[in-house]
């Protein structure tokens, strides 16, 4: 009976060593999980936190295009061409974000930027090129940001569980020293997670609503610029053009006055010193003379 008891006893003390590292190594690991900041925590936490929310941002992000658009019209007439783009931007919910208007001798420019539905962006164009004028150009280009936007969001998504983590750490921080660092990770998490929603929320600006940069233009005919310039104009500006040109002439003069102060000097400089030169010549031709 004894000898049973002493086994029965060793039995249990075996089976209670196996079983309690066991939940020792399981506690620890819950603990540093709790504990290890993100850059730690991202190795082994990558494959867990990417399998519950990769796949779900997969199926929910559709297919992310821009489109943008550059078109250019000729019309006959500026503000005509103006209402039926006004008229056919209602039709199509479209709206104008900026206008800018040119009027030069040789032409009138109408230049806008619209913002239309991304459904409606070929629709629009075919109106604009049936309705207004003549096509000058036309560029549109689309650009798929599926990828981009993905990886955004599930790197927010991330963070925010991140950022949960560690305002559970504040409440429990022990000692000043860890309360600034938590502190800190968690400003540099929400910087980081207002950057990444603005980026989502400008990507699905540009893919709701695509962008046309469009021109109208007017050219003049050169007898209705010539036209409105009289002989009177003309006649009146020659003379002002002559005035101006003969004061520019007079300033240049004015200009060069160290050079006509200095002139008269270099001119009787050189005139003695040419008649001194010829005295010499002369007195050299006398001398051999003599002496022949």
């Amino acid at each position: 009976m004894k000898i049973k008891i002493i086994l029965f006893a060793l039995m249990t003390i075996i089976s209670c060593s196996k079983n309690e590292p066991l939940a020792v190594e399981t506690e620890v690991n819950a603990a540093l999980m709790e504990v290890i900041p993100e850059d730690a925590a991202r190795n082994s936490k990558s494959s867990s936190v990417k399998s519950d929310t990769a796949p779900a941002k997969n199926d929910s992000i559709a297919k992310k295009i821009i489109k943008n658009g550059e078109m250019g019209l000729a019309v006959a007439n500026i503000n005509e061409a103006k209402s039926k783009v006004d008229g056919i931007l209602k039709k199509q919910n479209a709206y104008t974000q900026s206008e800018t208007f040119n009027n030069t001798e040789t032409s009138e420019d109408l230049n806008l930027v619209i913002r239309v539905p991304h459904e409606n962006f070929d629709q629009l164009i075919s109106s604009f090129a049936d309705g207004i004028g003549a096509v000058e150009y036309k560029n549109i280009s689309s650009e798929d940001v599926t990828e981009e936007y993905t990886d955004v969001a599930i790197k927010l998504e991330n963070k925010r569980i991140y950022l949960d983590k560690y305002r559970n750490l504040l409440k429990n921080a022990a000692t000043t020293k860890d309360m600034l660092e938590i502190q800190e990770n968690i400003r540099k998490l929400e910087d980081e997670i207002d950057v990444a929603e603005g980026r989502l929320r400008f990507i699905d600006d540009r893919v709701n609503y695509s962008t046309l940069r469009l021109s109208l233009s007017k050219e003049k005919p050169r007898s209705s610029v010539t036209s409105k310039i009289g002989f009177g104009s003309r006649f009146s500006d020659s003379v002002a053009q002559g005035w101006n040109i003969f004061v520019s002439f007079v300033l240049g003069l004015i200009s060069l006055w160290p050079f006509l102060i200095l002139t008269p000097f270099i001119i009787m400089f050189y005139r003695k010193w040419r008649s001194r030169k010829k005295q010499s010549t002369f007195n050299d031709s006398s001398h051999s003379n003599n002496k022949d």
